[in-house]
Protein backbone atom coordinates (compact mmCIF):
# COMPACT_ATOMS: atom_id res chain seq x y z
CA UNK A 1 0.00 0.00 0.00
CA UNK A 2 1.10 3.47 -0.44
CA UNK A 3 1.61 6.31 2.10
CA UNK A 4 0.52 9.54 1.77
CA UNK A 5 3.97 10.80 1.65
CA UNK A 6 5.25 9.18 -1.66
CA UNK A 7 5.26 11.35 -4.50
CA UNK A 8 6.30 9.80 -7.46
CA UNK A 9 8.17 11.95 -10.34
CA UNK A 10 6.49 12.74 -13.45
CA UNK A 11 4.84 15.29 -15.95
CA UNK A 12 1.75 15.31 -17.25
CA UNK A 13 2.23 14.75 -21.54
CA UNK A 14 0.80 17.76 -23.38
CA UNK A 15 -0.43 15.05 -25.79
CA UNK A 16 -3.38 13.14 -25.52
CA UNK A 17 -5.25 15.93 -24.19
CA UNK A 18 -4.14 17.41 -21.53
CA UNK A 19 -2.52 20.23 -23.49
CA UNK A 20 -6.14 21.23 -24.85
CA UNK A 21 -7.85 21.14 -21.14
CA UNK A 22 -4.86 23.34 -20.13
CA UNK A 23 -5.61 25.76 -23.24
CA UNK A 24 -9.28 25.83 -22.30
CA UNK A 25 -8.59 26.74 -18.46
CA UNK A 26 -6.50 29.46 -19.31
CA UNK A 27 -8.19 30.87 -21.25
CA UNK A 28 -11.56 30.61 -19.30
CA UNK A 29 -9.61 32.32 -16.64
CA UNK A 30 -8.30 34.46 -18.66
CA UNK A 31 -12.29 35.84 -19.18
CA UNK A 32 -13.49 34.74 -15.95
CA UNK A 33 -10.92 37.48 -14.57
CA UNK A 34 -11.89 39.96 -17.43
CA UNK A 35 -15.62 39.91 -16.06
CA UNK A 36 -14.44 39.71 -12.24
CA UNK A 37 -13.13 43.14 -12.65
CA UNK A 38 -15.46 44.62 -14.86
CA UNK A 39 -18.38 43.73 -12.94
CA UNK A 40 -17.92 45.50 -9.49
CA UNK A 41 -16.73 48.83 -12.05
CA UNK A 42 -19.96 48.54 -13.44
CA UNK A 43 -21.58 47.83 -10.06
CA UNK A 44 -20.23 51.34 -8.80
CA UNK A 45 -22.17 53.58 -12.31
CA UNK A 46 -25.35 51.81 -11.35
CA UNK A 47 -25.39 52.47 -7.59
CA UNK A 48 -23.65 53.69 -4.66
CA UNK A 49 -25.25 51.41 -2.07
CA UNK A 50 -22.06 49.70 -0.73
CA UNK A 51 -24.00 46.69 0.56
CA UNK A 52 -25.58 46.25 -2.87
CA UNK A 53 -22.01 46.22 -4.68
CA UNK A 54 -20.58 43.83 -1.92
CA UNK A 55 -23.94 41.72 -2.65
CA UNK A 56 -22.31 41.27 -6.49
CA UNK A 57 -19.39 39.65 -4.65
CA UNK A 58 -21.45 37.63 -2.19
CA UNK A 59 -23.46 36.08 -5.86
CA UNK A 60 -20.09 34.70 -6.29
CA UNK A 61 -19.86 32.57 -3.56
CA UNK A 62 -23.66 31.70 -2.16
CA UNK A 63 -24.38 29.45 -4.85
CA UNK A 64 -21.35 26.81 -3.61
CA UNK A 65 -23.23 26.84 -0.50
CA UNK A 66 -26.41 25.94 -1.59
CA UNK A 67 -25.39 23.49 -4.72
CA UNK A 68 -22.14 22.11 -4.70
CA UNK A 69 -22.84 18.94 -3.26
CA UNK A 70 -25.31 18.68 -6.04
CA UNK A 71 -23.18 19.57 -8.91
CA UNK A 72 -20.55 17.00 -7.58
CA UNK A 73 -23.23 14.03 -7.48
CA UNK A 74 -24.13 14.99 -10.88
CA UNK A 75 -20.36 15.30 -12.19
CA UNK A 76 -20.51 11.40 -11.07
CA UNK A 77 -23.46 10.82 -12.65
CA UNK A 78 -22.61 12.16 -16.35
CA UNK A 79 -20.09 12.29 -18.88
CA UNK A 80 -17.54 14.79 -17.41
CA UNK A 81 -16.51 16.24 -20.85
CA UNK A 82 -19.51 16.12 -22.12
CA UNK A 83 -20.76 18.50 -18.91
CA UNK A 84 -18.05 20.71 -19.10
CA UNK A 85 -18.47 21.88 -22.85
CA UNK A 86 -22.70 22.13 -22.56
CA UNK A 87 -21.58 24.18 -19.21
CA UNK A 88 -18.95 26.76 -20.95
CA UNK A 89 -21.57 26.38 -23.96
CA UNK A 90 -24.53 28.29 -21.61
CA UNK A 91 -22.53 30.38 -19.72
CA UNK A 92 -20.64 32.07 -22.91
CA UNK A 93 -24.79 32.57 -24.18
CA UNK A 94 -25.71 33.77 -20.92
CA UNK A 95 -22.70 36.48 -21.02
CA UNK A 96 -23.29 37.25 -24.38
CA UNK A 97 -26.63 38.33 -23.39
CA UNK A 98 -25.92 40.31 -20.64
CA UNK A 99 -23.11 42.08 -22.87
CA UNK A 100 -25.82 42.95 -25.63
CA UNK A 101 -27.85 44.64 -22.17
CA UNK A 102 -24.87 46.59 -21.39
CA UNK A 103 -24.38 47.40 -24.46
CA UNK A 104 -27.60 48.94 -25.28
CA UNK A 105 -28.22 50.49 -21.96
CA UNK A 106 -30.25 48.10 -20.21
CA UNK A 107 -27.91 46.97 -17.09
CA UNK A 108 -29.60 47.20 -13.92
CA UNK A 109 -28.22 46.34 -10.13
CA UNK A 110 -30.45 43.02 -10.04
CA UNK A 111 -28.70 41.94 -13.39
CA UNK A 112 -25.89 41.86 -12.48
CA UNK A 113 -27.15 40.40 -9.16
CA UNK A 114 -28.21 37.16 -11.59
CA UNK A 115 -25.73 36.78 -13.98
CA UNK A 116 -22.87 36.72 -10.79
CA UNK A 117 -25.61 33.89 -9.39
CA UNK A 118 -26.47 31.78 -12.12
CA UNK A 119 -22.77 31.66 -13.85
CA UNK A 120 -21.31 30.19 -9.99
CA UNK A 121 -24.19 27.91 -10.09
CA UNK A 122 -23.20 26.37 -13.24
CA UNK A 123 -19.66 26.83 -12.31
CA UNK A 124 -20.30 23.98 -9.18
CA UNK A 125 -20.89 21.06 -11.88
CA UNK A 126 -18.07 22.54 -14.16
CA UNK A 127 -15.33 22.80 -11.37
CA UNK A 128 -16.52 19.50 -9.73
CA UNK A 129 -16.28 17.60 -13.10
CA UNK A 130 -13.50 18.99 -13.85
CA UNK A 131 -11.40 17.80 -10.75
CA UNK A 132 -12.80 14.33 -11.89
CA UNK A 133 -12.00 14.62 -15.40
CA UNK A 134 -8.53 15.26 -14.90
CA UNK A 135 -7.63 11.90 -13.88
CA UNK A 136 -8.73 10.36 -17.13
CA UNK A 137 -6.45 12.34 -18.91
CA UNK A 138 -2.80 12.07 -17.16
CA UNK A 139 -1.24 9.02 -15.14
CA UNK A 140 -1.65 8.87 -11.53
CA UNK A 141 1.97 9.48 -11.13
CA UNK A 142 1.98 12.77 -12.85
CA UNK A 143 -1.58 14.20 -11.18
CA UNK A 144 1.00 16.90 -9.06
CA UNK A 145 2.36 18.00 -12.02
CA UNK A 146 -0.61 18.45 -13.96
CA UNK A 147 -2.75 20.39 -11.26
CA UNK A 148 0.71 22.65 -10.71
CA UNK A 149 0.63 23.58 -14.99
CA UNK A 150 -3.29 24.06 -14.39
CA UNK A 151 -2.86 26.54 -11.58
CA UNK A 152 -0.09 28.52 -12.38
CA UNK A 153 -1.38 28.35 -16.22
CA UNK A 154 -4.55 29.58 -14.71
CA UNK A 155 -2.51 32.41 -12.47
CA UNK A 156 -0.59 33.37 -15.20
CA UNK A 157 -3.34 34.32 -17.49
CA UNK A 158 -6.25 35.94 -14.86
CA UNK A 159 -3.63 37.34 -12.02
CA UNK A 160 -1.12 39.38 -14.69
CA UNK A 161 -2.06 39.17 -18.05
CA UNK A 162 -5.74 39.95 -17.75
CA UNK A 163 -5.90 42.88 -15.63
CA UNK A 164 -4.29 45.61 -17.97
CA UNK A 165 -6.90 44.56 -20.84
CA UNK A 166 -9.55 45.56 -18.27
CA UNK A 167 -8.93 49.09 -18.13
CA UNK A 168 -8.76 48.96 -22.07
CA UNK A 169 -11.46 47.87 -22.46
CA UNK A 170 -13.74 49.76 -20.61
CA UNK A 171 -12.61 52.50 -22.47
CA UNK A 172 -13.69 51.85 -25.57
CA UNK A 173 -17.22 50.46 -24.29
CA UNK A 174 -18.04 49.02 -20.69
CA UNK A 175 -19.61 45.69 -22.55
CA UNK A 176 -16.63 44.79 -24.51
CA UNK A 177 -14.93 42.87 -21.41
CA UNK A 178 -18.14 40.70 -21.78
CA UNK A 179 -18.23 40.05 -24.85
CA UNK A 180 -14.49 38.66 -24.58
CA UNK A 181 -15.63 36.58 -21.70
CA UNK A 182 -18.16 35.04 -23.75
CA UNK A 183 -15.46 34.10 -26.38
CA UNK A 184 -13.44 32.56 -23.87
CA UNK A 185 -16.25 30.61 -22.71
CA UNK A 186 -17.16 29.50 -26.18
CA UNK A 187 -13.63 28.12 -27.03
CA UNK A 188 -12.77 26.48 -24.35
CA UNK A 189 -16.11 24.96 -24.58
CA UNK A 190 -15.10 23.63 -28.16
CA UNK A 191 -11.62 22.58 -26.90
CA UNK A 192 -12.93 20.27 -23.91
CA UNK A 193 -15.55 18.92 -26.87
CA UNK A 194 -12.72 17.74 -28.24
CA UNK A 195 -10.98 15.77 -26.07
CA UNK A 196 -10.59 12.21 -26.29
CA UNK A 197 -10.96 10.29 -22.78
CA UNK A 198 -10.23 7.06 -22.07
CA UNK A 199 -13.06 5.41 -20.36
CA UNK A 200 -13.68 5.13 -16.71
CA UNK A 201 -14.91 2.18 -14.75
CA UNK A 202 -17.57 3.12 -13.16
CA UNK A 203 -19.87 0.46 -10.60
CA UNK A 204 -23.08 0.23 -11.58
CA UNK A 205 -25.12 1.95 -9.76
CA UNK A 206 -27.63 0.61 -7.26
CA UNK A 207 -31.24 0.00 -8.18
CA UNK A 208 -33.23 3.16 -7.01
CA UNK A 209 -30.33 5.33 -6.10
CA UNK A 210 -31.00 9.00 -5.43
CA UNK A 211 -28.84 12.26 -5.45
CA UNK A 212 -29.24 12.74 -2.18
CA UNK A 213 -27.75 9.80 -1.07
CA UNK A 214 -25.28 9.64 -3.77
CA UNK A 215 -24.43 13.79 -2.01
CA UNK A 216 -24.40 11.74 1.82
CA UNK A 217 -21.87 8.80 0.39
CA UNK A 218 -19.36 11.78 -1.01
CA UNK A 219 -19.86 13.25 2.55
CA UNK A 220 -19.02 9.80 4.38
CA UNK A 221 -16.29 9.28 1.66
CA UNK A 222 -14.59 12.74 2.56
CA UNK A 223 -15.16 12.06 6.30
CA UNK A 224 -13.77 8.59 6.91
CA UNK A 225 -10.46 9.44 5.31
CA UNK A 226 -8.69 10.78 8.32
CA UNK A 227 -6.09 12.33 5.80
CA UNK A 228 -8.75 14.31 3.54
CA UNK A 229 -11.16 15.59 6.86
CA UNK A 230 -7.93 16.79 8.26
CA UNK A 231 -7.17 18.63 5.37
CA UNK A 232 -10.53 20.00 4.80
CA UNK A 233 -10.52 21.51 8.51
CA UNK A 234 -6.80 23.06 7.65
CA UNK A 235 -8.34 24.51 4.65
CA UNK A 236 -11.59 25.76 6.22
CA UNK A 237 -9.39 27.53 9.01
CA UNK A 238 -7.34 28.65 6.21
CA UNK A 239 -10.16 30.02 3.98
CA UNK A 240 -11.96 31.93 7.22
CA UNK A 241 -8.33 33.80 7.17
CA UNK A 242 -7.88 34.98 3.69
CA UNK A 243 -11.11 36.00 3.96
CA UNK A 244 -10.36 38.34 6.90
CA UNK A 245 -7.52 39.69 5.20
CA UNK A 246 -8.39 40.18 1.64
CA UNK A 247 -11.92 41.32 2.38
CA UNK A 248 -10.32 44.38 4.33
CA UNK A 249 -6.29 44.65 2.41
CA UNK A 250 -7.75 47.85 0.70
CA UNK A 251 -8.21 49.36 4.33
CA UNK A 252 -5.10 48.00 5.45
CA UNK A 253 -3.33 49.31 2.37
CA UNK A 254 -4.87 52.88 2.19
CA UNK A 255 -5.54 53.87 5.65
CA UNK A 256 -2.82 51.91 8.02
CA UNK A 257 0.22 52.07 5.32
CA UNK A 258 -1.23 55.31 4.31
CA UNK A 259 -0.63 53.99 0.46
CA UNK A 260 -2.34 54.50 -2.37
CA UNK A 261 -4.11 53.12 -4.91
CA UNK A 262 -0.79 51.97 -6.58
CA UNK A 263 0.27 49.97 -3.66
CA UNK A 264 -2.83 48.16 -3.71
CA UNK A 265 -2.57 47.21 -6.89
CA UNK A 266 1.06 46.48 -6.09
CA UNK A 267 0.57 44.44 -3.38
CA UNK A 268 -1.84 42.27 -5.60
CA UNK A 269 0.43 42.09 -8.11
CA UNK A 270 3.10 40.74 -5.42
CA UNK A 271 0.40 38.00 -4.31
CA UNK A 272 0.24 36.55 -7.69
CA UNK A 273 3.48 37.33 -8.54
CA UNK A 274 4.43 34.38 -5.92
CA UNK A 275 1.36 32.12 -6.92
CA UNK A 276 3.87 31.68 -10.07
CA UNK A 277 6.70 30.96 -8.08
CA UNK A 278 4.60 28.51 -6.30
CA UNK A 279 3.25 26.67 -9.17
CA UNK A 280 7.16 25.59 -10.07
CA UNK A 281 7.74 24.92 -6.38
CA UNK A 282 4.73 23.04 -5.54
CA UNK A 283 5.93 19.74 -7.02
CA UNK A 284 9.37 19.84 -5.35
CA UNK A 285 8.74 20.47 -2.13
CA UNK A 286 6.10 17.85 -2.32
CA UNK A 287 9.15 15.29 -3.67
CA UNK A 288 10.87 16.39 -0.58
CA UNK A 289 8.77 16.04 1.75
CA UNK A 290 5.36 14.51 0.99
CA UNK A 291 1.86 16.05 0.21
CA UNK A 292 0.92 16.67 3.73
CA UNK A 293 3.87 18.10 4.89
CA UNK A 294 4.01 19.85 1.71
CA UNK A 295 0.60 21.60 3.60
CA UNK A 296 2.37 21.57 7.04
CA UNK A 297 5.21 23.52 5.69
CA UNK A 298 3.20 26.15 3.26
CA UNK A 299 0.82 26.60 6.27
CA UNK A 300 3.81 27.37 8.31
CA UNK A 301 5.65 30.06 5.83
CA UNK A 302 1.59 31.52 5.23
CA UNK A 303 1.45 32.24 9.23
CA UNK A 304 4.79 33.85 9.19
CA UNK A 305 3.81 36.01 6.18
CA UNK A 306 0.61 37.43 7.93
CA UNK A 307 2.17 38.11 10.78
CA UNK A 308 4.58 40.25 9.33
CA UNK A 309 1.75 41.80 7.37
CA UNK A 310 0.35 42.73 10.42
CA UNK A 311 3.17 43.55 12.49
CA UNK A 312 4.84 45.74 10.57
CA UNK A 313 4.08 49.24 9.23
CA UNK A 314 6.03 49.55 6.11
CA UNK A 315 5.19 48.74 2.49
CA UNK A 316 7.59 46.74 1.82
CA UNK A 317 6.81 44.03 4.61
CA UNK A 318 3.45 44.01 2.90
CA UNK A 319 4.58 43.15 -0.23
CA UNK A 320 7.06 40.30 0.83
CA UNK A 321 4.42 39.14 3.17
CA UNK A 322 2.22 38.93 0.02
CA UNK A 323 4.58 37.55 -1.99
CA UNK A 324 4.97 34.88 0.38
CA UNK A 325 1.38 34.21 0.89
CA UNK A 326 1.00 33.76 -2.98
CA UNK A 327 3.77 31.25 -2.96
CA UNK A 328 2.54 29.23 -0.27
CA UNK A 329 -1.00 29.34 -1.16
CA UNK A 330 -0.34 27.90 -4.87
CA UNK A 331 1.77 25.14 -2.84
CA UNK A 332 -1.30 24.12 -0.63
CA UNK A 333 -4.15 24.11 -3.56
CA UNK A 334 -1.83 21.62 -6.11
CA UNK A 335 -0.82 19.38 -3.06
CA UNK A 336 -4.54 19.59 -1.73
CA UNK A 337 -6.36 18.83 -4.78
CA UNK A 338 -3.94 16.05 -5.99
CA UNK A 339 -4.73 14.62 -2.48
CA UNK A 340 -8.38 14.63 -2.78
CA UNK A 341 -7.70 13.26 -6.63
CA UNK A 342 -5.72 10.81 -5.37
CA UNK A 343 -7.65 9.47 -2.46
CA UNK A 344 -11.09 9.51 -3.33
CA UNK A 345 -12.81 6.62 -4.83
CA UNK A 346 -12.62 6.58 -8.10
CA UNK A 347 -15.97 7.22 -9.16
CA UNK A 348 -16.34 9.45 -6.25
CA UNK A 349 -13.92 12.15 -7.18
CA UNK A 350 -16.81 15.14 -8.17
CA UNK A 351 -18.60 14.46 -5.07
CA UNK A 352 -15.64 14.05 -2.78
CA UNK A 353 -14.60 17.00 -4.68
CA UNK A 354 -17.91 18.71 -4.24
CA UNK A 355 -18.22 18.02 -0.25
CA UNK A 356 -14.09 19.32 0.16
CA UNK A 357 -15.02 22.61 -1.88
CA UNK A 358 -18.39 23.63 -0.28
CA UNK A 359 -17.00 23.29 3.36
CA UNK A 360 -14.11 25.22 2.94
CA UNK A 361 -15.51 27.54 0.91
CA UNK A 362 -17.77 28.23 3.26
CA UNK A 363 -15.22 29.77 5.13
CA UNK A 364 -14.54 32.72 2.67
CA UNK A 365 -17.67 35.48 3.42
CA UNK A 366 -17.35 34.16 7.10
CA UNK A 367 -13.72 35.62 6.78
CA UNK A 368 -14.80 38.89 5.38
CA UNK A 369 -17.45 39.48 7.87
CA UNK A 370 -15.20 38.82 10.93
CA UNK A 371 -12.47 40.34 9.52
CA UNK A 372 -14.34 43.86 9.26
CA UNK A 373 -15.54 43.90 12.76
CA UNK A 374 -12.16 42.27 13.96
CA UNK A 375 -10.60 45.99 11.87
CA UNK A 376 -13.44 48.10 13.56
CA UNK A 377 -12.91 47.13 16.93
CA UNK A 378 -9.26 46.10 16.63
CA UNK A 379 -7.15 48.17 14.39
CA UNK A 380 -6.72 47.54 10.76
CA UNK A 381 -4.18 45.47 11.10
CA UNK A 382 -5.91 43.24 13.37
CA UNK A 383 -7.63 40.95 10.57
CA UNK A 384 -4.07 40.08 9.33
CA UNK A 385 -2.93 39.20 12.68
CA UNK A 386 -6.64 37.01 13.34
CA UNK A 387 -5.60 35.39 9.77
CA UNK A 388 -2.44 34.37 11.72
CA UNK A 389 -3.76 32.93 14.46
CA UNK A 390 -6.13 30.69 12.09
CA UNK A 391 -3.24 29.50 10.25
CA UNK A 392 -1.64 28.56 13.13
CA UNK A 393 -4.88 26.46 14.14
CA UNK A 394 -4.38 24.76 10.62
CA UNK A 395 -1.16 23.69 11.25
CA UNK A 396 -2.12 22.25 13.76
CA UNK A 397 -5.17 20.28 12.77
CA UNK A 398 -2.93 18.84 10.02
CA UNK A 399 -0.88 17.01 12.03
CA UNK A 400 -2.94 13.77 12.26
CA UNK A 401 -2.71 13.89 8.77
CA UNK A 402 1.36 13.57 8.23
CA UNK A 403 1.55 10.68 9.79
CA UNK A 404 3.60 8.52 7.55
CA UNK A 405 1.77 5.24 8.47
CA UNK A 406 -1.22 6.24 7.11
CA UNK A 407 -1.91 4.31 4.23
CA UNK A 408 -4.15 4.77 0.92
CA UNK A 409 -6.44 2.34 1.27
CA UNK A 410 -7.21 -0.52 -0.94
CA UNK A 411 -9.51 -0.04 -4.00
CA UNK A 412 -12.34 -2.28 -2.40
CA UNK A 413 -12.80 -0.01 0.70
CA UNK A 414 -15.28 2.11 0.55
CA UNK A 415 -13.05 5.26 2.20
CA UNK A 416 -10.48 6.25 0.18
CA UNK A 417 -8.62 4.04 -2.27
CA UNK A 418 -5.02 4.47 -3.98
CA UNK A 419 -6.20 4.51 -8.02
CA UNK A 420 -4.75 3.46 -10.84
CA UNK A 421 -5.27 6.17 -13.99
CA UNK A 422 -8.26 6.15 -15.52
Amino acid sequence: MAAIGAVSAGAPAWRGGFGRLWTAAVVSRFGDALRAAALPLLAVRLTDDPLVIASVTACGYVPWLLFGLLGGAVADRVDQRRAMWAVDTVRGLLVASFALLVGVGLASVPLLLALAFALTTLQTLFDNAATALLPSLVRREALGGANARLMTGQQLAGGLLAGPFVPLLLSVGVFLPFVADAGTFVLAAALVASLRIRPVDREPRPAGGTLRAEIGAGLRALWRDRVLRAVCLATLLCNIGMGALIGTLVLHVTRWLHGGDGAYAAAMTAYAAGSLTGGFLAQRIARRTGRARALLVAGTVQTASLILIGSLRHLAALLAGMLLLGAMNMVWNVNQVTLMQERSPAAMVGRVSAAFRTSSTSGVPLGALLGGAVAGAVGLNGPALLAAALFTLAVTSLIPARQPDVPVVAPHDDAATARTAR
